[in-house]
């Protein structure tokens, strides 16, 4: 199994999942251009994709479904409610096929099988994902709110993760952003900090997790050099730790 992220923060996210001849993307807050252009610098084709994923409503993972589903002839894969706020968010155009889903259940694409769990963070029905394939276990984990326990025990079935670190206590204590924004990042709806990832994989994590990618690193109040030291300090191993790119595609080691 191959994952790129093809860009995570909050101005887009984009991943690219392969097993076999079986591609996805979950997530679709980049253009399709621009997702064309980076998964064509790591030697992927995406008109190769067979469908597009869907984790919340917000408009960094949304935004561009539409297009990508018509450029792609691509279903839709998405919970009601997450589809019908992503339509007051923004326009997704026509979709003429949409996949509904509820989280818990298990998504099944060729050989590719894509369990979904309820996250806490403060979208309408906002998922997770954990992608099987041939035996080896992916999770993407981002905007999850906070640490809860079904989170704990995904992660511990894991061979890799692609996991959100969004940000630094003390830059965002210092940062720019209102009161209330601060609030709402580092509350229960919120972001996971780079001290929460860290322990989190410390405490949960299999001693054969493979590599962990650090996700949806804040611009404001956070940064790859940062989040990596956090980890590497919390962390008590060499575990293989990479940071995803606010601006392009990072190609992580094959599963």
């Amino acid at each position: 199994m191959i994952a790129i992220p093809l860009q995570s923060g909050s101005n887009g996210n984009c991943t690219y999942v392969e097993s076999g001849e079986t591609c996805v993307l979950i997530d679709a807050g980049i253009s399709a251009t621009q997702a064309a252009e980076r998964l064509a610098a790591c030697g992927r084709d995406i008109r190769q994709v067979r469908a597009v994923i869907i984790s919340h409503d917000h408009t960094d993972h949304v935004r561009c479904a539409g297009v990508l589903h018509r450029k792609l002839g691509a279903p839709v894969h998405a919970t009601e409610a997450t589809l019908a706020a992503a339509r007051r968010r923004c326009d997704l155009g026509r979709l003429a096929d949409v996949r509904l889903f509820r989280r818990g259940q298990t998504i099944q694409i060729d050989g590719l099988s894509i369990e979904t769990f309820p996250t806490l963070h403060d979208a309408s029905d906002g998922s997770a994902f954990v992608v099987e394939a041939e035996g080896r276990r992916l999770g993407i984990l981002t905007d999850l709110g906070c640490v809860f326990d079904r989170l704990r025990d995904v992660v511990a079935s894991l061979d890799a993760v692609l996991l959100e670190s969004n940000y630094d206590p003390g830059m965002l204590e210092r940062g720019p952003y209102p009161a209330h924004v601060k609030e709402r990042i580092r509350g229960p709806g919120g972001h996971l900090s780079n001290e929460e990832a860290a322990w989190l994989l410390r405490e949960c994590a299999p001693a054969g997790l493979r590599w962990a990618c650090l996700s949806h690193l804040s611009e404001q109040n956070n940064s790859p050099a940062v989040a990596l030291r956090t980890h590497r300090r919390i962390l008590p191993g060499p575990m293989q730790l990479v940071a995803a790119s606010r601006y392009g595609a990072v190609m992580l080691p094959e599963l």
